[in-house]
């Protein structure tokens, strides 16, 4: 079958129309079905939609932070994997913050061979001591990008959009993750609220009081694709500063 029907309308599935309704299908099934847990970096589990590392990993070559910064660690596996791309450039360095690290997760991460460039903090993102004990391990001139992956209700990623949005380097980026969220608001796994608790109404709000960031993805360095849809768990979470 080449068609699809959706909301009354056929579409073929050959067409980039098609292929996005298809990215959305598979995203949202991925989510209920826990795709994005099946997957690991260098031994640490890092529960990322595959594509959504890559897209990440060209916004870190492309800016070439002196510092990636994320609140979030869970297994550790992406402080892993953006020391690992650090390592490969031959500069830059992980900052990672979560309400609680548990044991077994800060052993493994301090016993991986990348654990030199990774430093971890323990309390909540928002706190003003942990946000100024952060901001105390950055030089001043260092480039920054930032990387939201905490909690991810709207409060709190706009309380983390303006305690560390500041930080963040002209030409740099915030990667606010989970926007997913409101794509799948009423499905298994998601919370009653997450039609308008979610990190994409964070994202809005943040933007009406900050002209200088838009919304704009990492570009791509290579793309034969006539730029298809994503399948992704970051939609519009991609915020350049501009200034």
């Amino acid at each position: 079958m080449n068609v699809v029907t959706v909301d009354g309308k056929t579409i073929d599935l050959n067409s980039r129309e098609g292929y996005a309704v298809l990215c959305n299908l598979w995203t949202r099934s991925g989510w209920v079905q826990k795709y994005s847990y099946g997957f690991s970096w260098l031994g640490r589990p890092i529960i990322q939609m595959p594509e959504d590392m890559i897209r990440i990993q060209e916004a870190v070559c492309e800016v070439k932070p002196d510092v990636i910064l994320e609140t979030g660690i869970a297994h550790g596996g992406s402080l892993v994997y953006f020391a690992s791309i650090c390592k490969l450039l031959g500069k830059g360095r992980v900052i990672g913050v979560d309400i609680e690290i548990r044991k077994h997760n800060r052993a493994a991460i301090e016993a991986h061979p990348l654990s030199q460039l990774i430093t971890m903090f323990e309390g909540s993102s928002i706190d003003p001591g942990i946000v100024q004990q952060v901001k105390s391990q950055i030089e001043p001139g260092a480039t920054v990008m930032l990387i939201l992956d905490s909690n991810h209700s709207r409060s709190h990623v706009a309380a983390e959009l303006e305690a560390y949005a500041s930080l963040v380097t002209p030409g740099s980026y915030i990667l606010v993750q989970d926007g997913v969220m409101q794509m799948v608001a009423g499905m298994n796994r998601a919370g009653p609220d997450w039609n308008h608790n979610n990190p994409v109404t964070a994202i809005d709000d943040f933007l009406l009081k900050h002209p200088e960031f838009s919304v704009c993805a990492p570009k791509r360095p290579f793309d034969e694709t006539l730029e298809t849809t994503d399948c992704s768990h970051h939609p519009r979470g991609g915020l350049k500063r501009l200034s």
